[in-house]
């Protein structure tokens, strides 16, 4: 397991909607960018989190 992990939140009307975690920052976009093309309302934000955030 790394250090880092991605965190990749979809907001619909300024609210969040969904928070997904994911090991690799090419793993959140490729999420983000599938996403994006069935529900184009959604915005995506993508952000690099310690690990230990997440698990203790």
């Amino acid at each position: 397991m790394t250090e880092t992990m991605w965190r990749c939140d979809q907001v619909r009307a300024g609210q969040l909607y969904n928070r997904m975690m994911f090991d690799t920052r090419e793993e959140a976009e490729r999420f983000a960018r599938k996403m994006q093309q069935m529900e184009p309302d959604q915005m995506f934000s993508i952000e690099a989190i310690e690990a230990k955030q997440v698990w203790n």
